[in-house]
């Protein structure tokens, strides 16, 4: 963090003050399609059409979720947006806004809150979200914490508990990549950040595996089209696919039998195996245990068709007298020991 500060050129937030830098934020924030008022008011208006609202709202804590010297603001900003966009995908909802809250230390470059800016539009823009508004706090750590909005067409939500025995269980996106760049990053590659102008380099597999830690690519249309296809039960690949599936079983009082791993998420575990090879770790247990992804797990009827890009991944089993609600690997223990990410005991 002090690297950052002192290394990084331009003035500080405490230089400019917080109107001048809101003044040099704003611009930088994409409008959305719902917004009918943007920032500077006291609040934004947003239209509604369904007459309900999804909301969910995410922390990150610099030196806990990231590290300012291996993310660049931008990249903060494109995680912060993607990990929020992804829970109320997986609500079988399109997200409609975004506003931030942010925390700054008051020598914290005001070149790295604007690529934040940046990351966060550019996270957003492409999904027709607005960014509308938020505060500014000033403090010893940075502090990102954004709350998102979505809008349900008129459809039923997509609960956890919703699973059923017999159902497919499927998931769209990839698997197991953000925890491999993590894992390269904490071995000393790739130690510098993401850059400020929101590119990275398209060498290696080491390169695309610290862009999935840094700017992770959730599959936030999928939601909607589960939803159209019926998903039965769906939820965000945030913590680990291990723990995420064993929380949509509980919910739904079943076992979520993860069938034959290593042909599932063959693609992702042909990117992983090299890396983790050379690292001295275990990619099945990155595929497993690892998080950050945000992909989408879901379940579907036995005769539904699964709507690109959801592959399947096992099967929905009923409780029985000698189990109960949780995860299984090919019906049994998971092969892995880790079991995914918990926020106080991580």
């Amino acid at each position: 963090m002090e690297h950052l500060r002192s290394s990084a050129p331009g003035p500080t937030v405490a230089d400019l003050g917080e109107d001048a830098l809101l003044a040099q934020v704003f611009p930088l924030l994409p409008t959305g399609d719902a917004t009918l008022l943007g920032p500077g008011d006291d609040a934004a208006v947003l239209a509604a059409p369904d007459g309900r609202v999804v909301i969910s709202t995410d922390v990150l804590v610099s030196g806990r979720h990231f590290r300012l010297d291996w993310s660049s603001g931008y990249d903060v900003g494109w995680r912060a947006a993607v990990q929020n966009l992804s829970d109320i995908a997986a609500m079988g909802a399109a997200p409609t806004a975004l506003v931030v809250g942010l925390v700054l230390p008051t020598d914290l470059p005001v070149r790295w809150v604007l690529d934040l800016a940046g990351g966060l539009a550019a996270a957003c823009r492409p999904h027709g979200v607005g960014v509308v508004g938020g505060d500014l706090s000033g403090g010893t750590e940075v502090v990102v914490a954004v709350t998102v909005l979505g809008d349900l067409g008129g459809r039923a939500a997509v609960l956890r508990r919703g699973a059923r025995p017999g159902d497919v269980v499927a998931h769209a996106g990839t698997c197991g990549r953000s925890a491999a760049g993590l894992a390269l990053l904490t071995a000393g590659a790739g130690g510098g950040d993401g850059g400020a102008d929101g590119t990275h380099g398209s060498g290696g597999a080491d390169e695309q595996l610290l862009a999935a830690y840094r700017r992770p690519v959730a599959p936030v249309r999928a939601g909607l089209l589960a939803a159209e296809h019926g998903a039965t039960a769906m939820l965000d690949v945030s913590d680990g696919l291990l723990r995420d599936a064993a929380r949509l079983a509980r919910a739904g009082g079943v076992v979520v039998d993860l069938v034959e791993p290593r042909r599932a998420f063959g693609e992702d575990l042909g990117v992983l195996e090299p890396v983790a090879r050379r690292l001295g770790a275990d990619a099945l247990a990155w595929v497993l245990a690892g998080g950050e992804d945000h992909g989408l797990l879901a379940t579907f009827p036995p005769d539904a068709v699964l709507p690109p890009p959801f592959r399947p991944v096992g099967r929905v089993r009923a409780v029985d007298g000698g189990s109960v609600a949780g995860v299984l690997v090919d019906g049994g223990p998971s092969p892995v020991a880790a079991t995914g990410w918990d926020h106080f005991r991580a």
